[in-house]
């Protein structure tokens, strides 16, 4: 038995010193304080399948007997386990750290705990211990003999290969056979044996703990890893099966995952007797006004076991902190007081890194290999093997935040400052000192390995179709490539920033001529087929955007042709005349200047165009049926102005090329003559593309609110738009601002089928003062509006955010001195519409209940929306951050288009795609092609919008064709 003060056969398994025991919940090496009482055995089953008594007072809460076990293991990162037991209801439940033992197990000397793995994080590299990461692999090898972790045969041969290496060492096949005849990991074990000795060929000079590593890098792309199931039933008697992990609440129809509802969607859980209840936010891209889901459970007590498992995972994995309790009400209590109790997962990650631990060895209980297991942090062991976790990370490589986070870094050539150091994710710097001989004979082909197995979908990753898992956007066309043949491939590219700088003309020439084509044969077939267009708006189009078009097809002709060139092998003397491309601009250039009546004309396409919508109904019908498709992926009137935005980066170029030679260089002069060129032109459309460029923001902010007619007048400007918080009785609930030169809107965004903002509210600027109130109201980054004798207290997400607003606020009111006229039309025109649609859309998201009756699967909704929602108001509402006129024109001057290779996180592949940068959003293709078939979006205006772009990572060349 293990008394308080003493040292058991497992501690003196593990190596443990009688004083060097650390407790999980407490730093120091203190151990956890035993009440008094007489002492009660309580035997615990280890995930090595030891059990150990522990004497405990009959007093004692759970937390003592888990610090117990935690210092009887020297275990540090203790809070990612826990206790389990099964009830007198022959369920297991685990055991609740805050109570008495006594009340919570009846007959505790004959009663078995098992220590299991409670929390599963979704990186395996977040476990930074040795020790903890053998646990975890202990917990894998359990699972996977119960049938619990289920997988493919290929997986499961993967992972027990893995396993094995780490047990008995390197491959002898007589040694290995012998071994699977005599241990059963899996079900049906005998029929994959070769399989797996294949497998655990590969794995020559691996250490237990390399082994360990890899199989739980395998395992956590499982999609039943770490998950417990709950059985339950919907509303209409399916059966079900709910499970909790460190991302939200999942559904499962057999082992199949039908949907998930993430943390931030889920505004309440609760349960009522046998029914668990999931109160969802308000989602406006859904037709569903209900926001509750409900399961029914076997009882009150299996409902009310899997509530608590979901408070604990989202306190683990959301929170900062240990949450509070809560005061004890003094006459009535309402509700279960239950909380989480331990440190959260952030907790346990700093004070591993923050604190040093004397390393201790320990001994594994199934292992035959001679290895020195130590306790160490990660940052004291960082240069080991992967067994420490370190990710590798590419130098241009950056992240998209979505809902499939993707790495997105730049395909094709680099600079030597640029280039990554790695391979793949799956390929890690080994130790030499630790391999035998006959593994550095051996090279062993990992990628290979784990591309192969991931959920067995590819046999071979050099032969076979990708999996949907590699790629689930490119399953036809998508090329995953290796890390030789992009670095082979990359050697055959230039690598001056000359050729870069064309390169990106080149791409940025493709997108911008399907633009154009947009226009002059996928819109002007639309119109051409509506007997409601006038003929003077088909003869204004044709005559303005064909001849641009004809210029355009010619001038990415000659550029292709030059580029490939430049790519090419040929003499010195032809490779002289051919790497550059000043004379191709020069000749676009003036060719440009003849045209200069077409692109004068753009403005008053965009007029004419928006004239006839308001005259015919039925075409203002046919151009918003337009937009909606996917072809349309921006305005259309934003592809009406592409010329004279196409005008900006022609002169960005040229002013990089400029700046790029010297004056001596035979390209120089052709460069600044172009650019001479250039500006001429544009300074002659300069103050009409600022007129036509604020008009066409104001029909996209008119078509995307409720509540506001005439927005788009003469004289209004509009100046800023963006989130910030409202204060109200309610407390910060966030608003959308829109900032004129006269008045101030602000909405929300109504549950309504048209996917647009709800005006509340419209503040003349007229006499308007602004002033800090941080300290009056005690909200960061708030300040207070006053006008007419009325305050609105509102608050930005940053200090910087804060100071944008309040300048440009300031700016506002002294224009609004100027107008006349303008708010008086604006507000009576406001106040009928809201007044009438005050009972349709309500203000407060909040506000919004109701019940759903089914389960919708996969979250799929094919409801259609009168507006898409990835105009500028809706990435700033997404982003909870806002932008201004002036972050709209240096964002139109930094378009990009080019081909980068995306990585999900759970793929070991890179996917060559055609990215499209602009208006804040990244939107992603198979092809240059932009068929309207394969589009997937990203927005990018995060809490600091693209005002001032680096460009510094994305000037890369990108691949040819």
């Amino acid at each position: 038995m293990v008394e308080q003060g003493q040292t058991s056969l497992a501690g003196q398994r593990l190596g443990a010193p009688e004083t060097l025991g650390i407790s999980t919940l407490e730093p120091g090496h203190k151990p956890p304080a035993m009440p008094p009482g007489r002492l009660v055995p309580i035997r615990v089953l280890l995930l090595d399948d030891s059990e150990e008594i522990f004497d405990i007072s009959h007093r004692a809460s759970g937390r003592v007997l888990f610090e117990t076990v935690c210092l009887h293991l020297n275990l540090i990162e203790g809070d990612y386990f826990g206790l389990e037991f099964q009830s007198h209801h022959r369920k297991m439940v685990w055991l609740d750290l805050l109570k008495p033992i006594r009340k919570q197990i009846t007959r505790p000397k004959h009663t078995v705990l098992r220590f299991v793995v409670k929390f599963f994080p979704p990186d395996h590299s977040l476990l930074l211990e040795e020790l903890t990461r053998y646990l975890f692999a202990l917990q894998v090898r359990q699972d996977l003999a119960s049938g619990r972790l289920t997988c493919s045969d290929a997986s499961a041969s993967l992972l027990v290969s893995h396993i094995i290496q780490s047990e008995i060492g390197d491959f002898e096949e007589t040694q290995c056979r012998q071994h699977l005849l005599n241990t059963n990991y899996i079900p049906d074990q005998m029929a994959l044996m070769d399989k797996i000795m294949e497998f655990h060929h590969k794995h020559i000079g691996q250490t237990p703990a390399e082994s360990d590593y890899r199989l739980l890098e395998v395992a956590s792309r499982l999609e039943m890893y770490g998950i417990r199931l709950h059985p339950a039933k919907d509303r209409e008697g399916t059966k079900l099966s709910l499970a909790v992990a460190h991302g939200g609440v999942l559904v499962f129809q057999g082992h199949n995952r039908i949907n998930n509802f993430n943390w931030s969607k889920i505004r309440k859980l609760s349960f009522k007797r046998r029914r668990f209840l999931i109160k969802l936010r308000a989602d406006p891209s859904q037709n569903v006004n209900q926001d509750t889901l409900e399961f029914l459970m076997a009882s009150r007590d299996c409902c009310k076991m899997f509530w608590k498992v979901c408070v604990e995972y989202h306190a683990f994995f959301r929170l900062f902190e240990e949450p509070r309790p809560k005061p004890k009400p003094v006459l009535f209590s309402r509700g279960s007081s239950f909380r989480f109790s331990g440190r959260t997962q952030k907790q346990v990650i700093d004070y591993v890194k923050e604190n040093e631990f004397k390393k201790l060895p320990f001994d594994r209980k199934h292992s035959r290999v001679q290895y020195n297991s130590s306790l160490s942090p990660l940052r004291s062991a960082q240069h080991q093997v992967p067994n420490q976790a370190v990710k590798q990370s590419w130098d241009g490589s950056f992240l998209v935040s979505s809902e499939d986070s993707a790495i997105i870094r730049p395909c094709g050539n680099s600079s030597p400052s640029t280039q990554r150091n790695g391979c793949s994710d799956q390929t890690y710097p080994s130790q030499e000192d630790s391999r035998s001989p006959a593994a550095k004979q051996q090279p062993v082909d990992r990628a290979e390995v784990t591309c192969a197995l991931v959920n067995g979908h590819a046999e071979d990753c050099r032969g076979a179709t990708p999996s949907p898992l590699i790629s689930p956007m490119l399953n036809d066309t998508g090329a995953i490539r290796t890390d030789d043949e992009e670095d082979n491939r990359r050697k055959n590219c230039p690598t001056d920033n000359a050729y870069c700088i064309a390169k990106e003309l080149l791409c940025t020439e493709r997108t911008y001529l399907k633009d154009l084509e947009l226009i002059t044969v996928s819109f002007q077939g639309v119109l051409d087929k509506e007997d409601c267009v006038p003929e003077a708006l088909k003869t204004l189009l044709s005559s303005t955007y064909e001849p641009l078009h004809s210029h355009h097809t010619h001038f990415l002709q000659e550029l292709e042709e030059r580029l490939s060139l430049w790519e090419g092998p040929c003499s010195t003397e032809v490779k002289g005349e051919m790497q550059r491309i000043g004379d191709l601009l020069l000749k676009s250039a003036q060719e440009l200047k003849a045209l200069s009546g077409q692109l004068q004309m753009i403005s008053e396409c965009v007029f004419a165009l928006e004239r006839a919508c308001v005259a015919s109904r039925r075409l203002e019908c046919v151009c918003r049926e337009f937009e909606l498709q996917k072809v349309c992926y921006i305005p259309l009137n934003v592809f009406l102005l592409s010329p004279l935005h196409r005008l900006l980066h022609y002169r960005q170029i040229l002013d990089r090329l400029c700046k790029h030679y010297p004056p001596t260089h035979t390209d120089y002069s052709d460069c600044r003559a172009a650019l001479d060129d250039v500006c001429e032109l544009e300074a002659a459309l300069r103050p009409g593309l600022e007129q036509i460029e604020n008009y066409q923001k104001l029909l996209e902010l008119q078509k995307d609110l409720i509540g506001v007619e005439h927005l788009a007048v003469a004289g209004r400007q509009l100046i800023r738009l963006g989130c910030l918080s409202k204060l109200s009785g309610k407390g910060l609930q966030q608003r959308m601002f829109f900032l004129f030169n006269d008045v101030l809107l602000y909405s929300t965004r109504g549950i309504t089928s048209a996917n647009q903002f709800t005006v509340h509210r419209q503040l003349p600027l007229h006499g308007m003062t602004i002033r800090e109130s941080e300290d009056e109201w005690g909200v960061p980054h708030s300040f207070t509006l006053m006008v007419q004798q009325q305050s609105l207290v509102v608050a930005a997400c940053s200090e910087s955010e804060m100071e944008k607003w309040m300048e440009d606020l300031k700016m506002a009111v002294d224009m609004a001195e100027e107008c006349n006229g303008l708010t008086a039309d604006l507000l009576s025109a406001s106040k009928d519409v809201k007044s009438s649609g005050a009972s349709e859309v309500v203000e407060s998201e909040d506000d919004l209940c109701g019940s759903r009756t089914s389960l919708p699967r996969n979250g799929n909704n094919s409801g259609n929306t009168l507006n898409r929602g990835n105009t500028t108001a809706h990435v700033c509402w997404h982003r909870n951050t806002s932008v201004s006129m002036l972050d709209f024109s240096i964002a139109i001057e930094n378009k990009l288009s080019g081909n980068l290779l995306r990585k999900f996180k759970n793929s070991n592949g890179w996917q060559k795609l055609w990215v499209v940068f602009t208006n804040f959003t990244l939107f992603f293709y198979k092809t240059h092609e932009m068929d309207d078939g394969d589009q997937k979006c990203y927005s990018l205006c995060q809490q600091n919008p693209l005002s001032e772009p680096d460009r510094t990572g994305l000037n890369l060349p990108c691949e040819p064709g």
